[in-house]
């Protein structure tokens, strides 16, 4: 004869008692060991205190920039440029950077692509870029500005740098932040246009935002 346990209606309402204590318990281990891993990355930054890259506009040379069209525009411009990472502690990859000129709010050349690179602390690079434009669509206005600039005596172009870029100590590595560099290239641009290119070499110091 087989036997029939019947259990109370306590002794259930008891075992899913312990069942959300259990769920309690492993709630709050998970909950606590994430927060003092948060805690301890915040610290890790904090002491660290990274410092944003510096940019500084070695060399522009202006090639070309003119009209092909009433409203399309040829340009070719060489740049230099001088990235130093100040931080003593950490290291930074550099992803996916784009270079481009722009004069007055219009872009001037096509994107041009840097290759990736990693700077260690407190390292320097040199970077280079050939920009060009081929027949890019400009303001009808952008004749009578580049006008009143060479009867000012200089031309203003922005050379922009974006990217992004992680920031690396040991072997741990972050997210990517958005990479925001505008340099400021003032040339000499009188009546009589030089037979050379449009240079400037004097070591302009560029914006940086992150």
């Amino acid at each position: 004869m087989s036997q029939v346990v019947i259990k109370s209606p306590k002794h259930c309402a008891k075992k899913g008692l312990n069942i959300d204590k259990l769920y309690k318990k492993l709630f709050f281990l998970f909950s606590t060991l994430f927060t003092t891993i948060l805690s301890l990355i915040l610290l890790i930054w904090l002491i660290l205190r990274p410092t944003k890259p510096e940019f500084t506009l070695k060399e522009a040379e202006i090639y070309q920039l003119n009209l092909s069209g009433p409203h399309l525009l040829n340009s070719s411009i060489q740049l230099t440029i001088l990235s130093k990472n100040p931080n003593q502690k950490l290291g930074i990859y550099y992803d996916e950077m784009q270079v481009y000129a722009a004069y007055k709010g219009q872009q001037i050349t096509t994107y041009t692509s840097l290759p990736h690179f990693y700077q260690g602390h407190e390292d320097s690079n040199l970077l280079t870029a050939s920009l060009v434009g081929a027949g890019l669509p400009v303001a009808p206005s952008f004749g009578y500005e580049v006008g009143r600039d060479q009867t000012a005596g200089k031309l203003v172009v922005n050379l922009k740098v974006n990217g992004q870029l992680r920031w690396k100590v040991g072997t741990w590595v972050s997210g990517r932040y958005r990479l925001n560099v505008n340099c400021v290239a003032v040339t000499a641009f009188g009546p009589v246009i030089p037979t050379g290119p449009l240079t400037t070499k004097q070591g302009t110091q560029c914006s940086t935002s992150i």
